[in-house]
């Protein structure tokens, strides 16, 4: 093989990795597909048994688990809040800080209020929140 081939095969090796590597990563297709997984679910309507072993963390004021694509928590003030499971910014699970009174994203830092309110970029849109309501020790989480 003599200098001209060899530079014309590694030039067309080098091009097809780098066409390759482009269209692998499209941005339309990123966001068209993370539009959609941003978005908390819909029809939410469930209950959740408070003495149920299962969902002991809500026993505690600051305690908080993840059910059905929904963050359920209950606040420091023992009011029970609920919001969507995943950030807005990248779809990143989040956990609930009762001690700062926020919801959080460990991922990229984005922080949301308790009422799903953006307070750290570089999520700029707010969460979904759901409605909660007890009744003895059954707590049901509704849209």
């Amino acid at each position: 093989m003599d200098r001209k081939e060899f530079l014309s095969l590694v030039g067309i090796s080098a091009s097809s990795a780098l066409i390759m590597s482009c269209v692998g990563c499209s941005k339309g297709s990123d966001n068209q597909s993370n539009q959609s997984s941003v978005n908390g679910p819909t029809g939410v309507d469930f209950t959740l048994d408070l003495s149920a072993s299962a969902n002991a963390a809500l026993l505690s004021n600051g305690g908080y688990l993840a059910t059905q694509g929904v963050l359920v928590a209950k606040t420091n003030a023992g009011a029970f809040i609920a919001v969507q499971q995943s950030c807005t910014h990248e779809n990143y699970p989040l956990m609930y800080e009762g001690a700062s009174q926020r919801f959080f994203c460990n991922n990229h830092g984005s922080a949301f209020s308790e009422k799903g309110v953006v307070l750290n970029s570089p999520a700029n849109r707010n969460l979904t929140v759901y409605n909660t309501s007890v009744t003895g020790t059954t707590l049901k989480v509704y849209s």
